[in-house]
Order: C-alpha cells, then structure tokens, then sequence
C-alpha cells in the first residue's frame, strides 16, 4: 500500500509527485499523457522564472524534475477510486488496482466537444482539439477554429502562421485576453465569423467543408471550404472518476478548501479539475504542492 496516489500528470500532479517525493512518502503517480492541457500550450508568458516557454518545454521541465525523486509512474488511465484496503482503491481500465493511505486527484480538464454530425467520425481525420499537436499537417490548407474563447484565438494565432486561411467560428463576441484579440483581429490571414453556428462538419474520409447556420437569421446557412477544424469551445473536468464519491458542484468540479482537502478525509484535490476560480499553470502547480503537504499530514495521524 502507498502512502499517496496522484491521479493526473499535468501542472498539479507532477508538482505533487515533487512534494511527496521530497517527503520521503511512498508515491504512485498515474496518468495518462505528461503534461495534461499545459503541454498544449505553444506560449506560455506568465509563468514565473520564464519570459518566454511553450508549454512542451515546461511541462518536460516539470517531468524531469519529478523524476528525480523515488516516485512510481504508471501511464494509464483510471476508471474509478473509492474506499477499499483499508485506505483508498484505484482501478484503472486495463483491470489493475493500486491501494494508498490518501488520494490526490489532479484529473484535470478535457476539451467540450461539439456534437454535431460529423466530428466523432472525422476526429483525427481533420477534426482536431489541439492546434499545437496536429497544426503542422495543415500547412498551406484553410482551417476553421471554432470558438470565441482565449483557447480559439490561441489557436488561431498558432495556425495563422501554418494555414492558408484561417476562419474563426463564433456564436457571440470574442471574450479573450486584449492582448490575444490584438494579435489575431488585425491578420490578413485571419476571418471573424460572429454570429454563427456550427451544424456538421463535412468529409469523407478527411474533411472537406464546415457548416454554419446563422444565429440570427436561422434560415441562412453557409459553408465554408476547409480541410481542417479546431474545436475550442472550453473544457469538461475530468471528474467521472470520483461522481458519487466526492462532492461536485455544479460545473462537475470537485469542490475543495483552501487546503486542498475534499468532501471526503484523506482525499485532497487540486487544479482544473477542482473548483479553483483561477484555471493557470502557476496556480495549479501551486495547488498541487498544498495537496501532497496535506496528504502527508493526514498520514502522519491517520
């Protein structure tokens, strides 16, 4: 039995692997990508100690640094965690179980999907969630980005820089940084499309086309000819795991104090998945260090 397993690689759980590690506690760290959201990233510009990183770069940085420490890693994904041995039980989907002492979920966030027609057929065949991953296969190609978000006009700044055209697909206004919407309003490669909503996306066996229906006048209906659509339309936390286990709120975000702690002794939580206003590296990172200091104290007099 370990004293501590830390559910989730990203930002939060990579620094609690650290924190455990440094507190001589017996460690399990399960995940199933290094790096989570973050590792998505192409600019990261507020993270302290660096002007200037992609989020690639700093999530190695956070990998390297864990692995310095006697902590198992085991990538995988979990299917659920309750009581059990005495402490707590892991099952992943592959059928395996890991027993500890205390918990820390650090599951984080998943992108929303769309569902409309078209997308889960044509997802990796031109349908994508991640510009940084998958934006070098559109190279001279025209793309969609839907959303109106931070994430969206990321995106679209990243593409810009690959694609032929790029058009961005909103329902409403942007709502982003200042800075984000600066960048991309002003580039010739770029297409605002306010106002509309995506109804299939078009392919055989890639994508050839997006549909968009007017939000404002229901009966017009437009297509756009693209060989690439990026869905950024915000994220899901990834909390199916503890449903019926820990408390949620309403977003489905495991609610914790200030301490990290949650609903249930033992088990603590921290960064996108959990309740946090703040969804940012830093903030994460710095969630998941209180996590794995609460886990140790509960060890100490449990």
């Amino acid at each position: 039995m370990y004293d501590v397993i830390i559910v989730g690689m990203g930002p939060a759980g990579l620094t609690a692997a650290v924190y455990a590690g440094r507190k001589k506690m017996s460690a399990l760290l399960i995940g199933k990508h290094y790096g989570g959201q973050a590792a998505w990233a192409s600019e990261i510009e507020n993270y302290m100690g660096f002007h200037y990183v992609t989020g690639t770069e700093l999530m190695q940085k956070f990998r390297e640094q864990a692995e310095r420490y006697p902590v198992e890693q085991k990538q995988g994904e979990v299917a659920t965690v309750g009581r059990g041995g005495g402490g707590f039980t892991v099952r992943m989907k592959s059928g395996e179980e890991f027993m500890a002492r205390s918990l820390i979920i650090a599951s984080g966030k998943f992108p929303r999907r769309l569902n409309v027609p078209g997308e889960a057929r044509l997802t990796n065949k031109g349908v994508s969630y991640c510009s940084v991953c998958d934006g070098p296969l559109f190279e001279g190609l025209d793309v969609a980005v839907v959303g109106g978000g931070n994430s969206a006009l990321e995106a679209a700044h990243d593409l810009v820089k690959i694609a032929k055209k790029v058009y961005v697909v909103s329902l409403g206004r942007w709502e982003a940084d200042p800075i984000l919407m600066d960048r991309v309003k002003g580039n010739p490669g770029v297409e605002q499309l306010v106002g509309w909503e995506t109804v299939e996306i078009e392919g055989g066996q890639l994508v050839s086309g997006l549909k968009l229906r007017s939000v404002a006048r229901p009966d017009e209906v437009k297509r756009l000819d693209v060989q690439g659509v990026f869905v950024k339309i915000g994220t899901i936390p990834g909390t199916r795991l503890v449903e019926g286990f820990l408390e949620l709120n309403e977003e489905k975000e495991i609610v914790v104090g200030c301490d990290a702690t949650t609903s249930v002794p033992g088990v603590f939580a921290a960064g996108d998945a959990t309740n946090i206003p703040d969804k940012q590296v830093i903030v994460s990172a710095g969630e998941g260090a209180k996590a794995a200091l609460g886990a140790y104290r509960y060890i100490l007099t449990c």
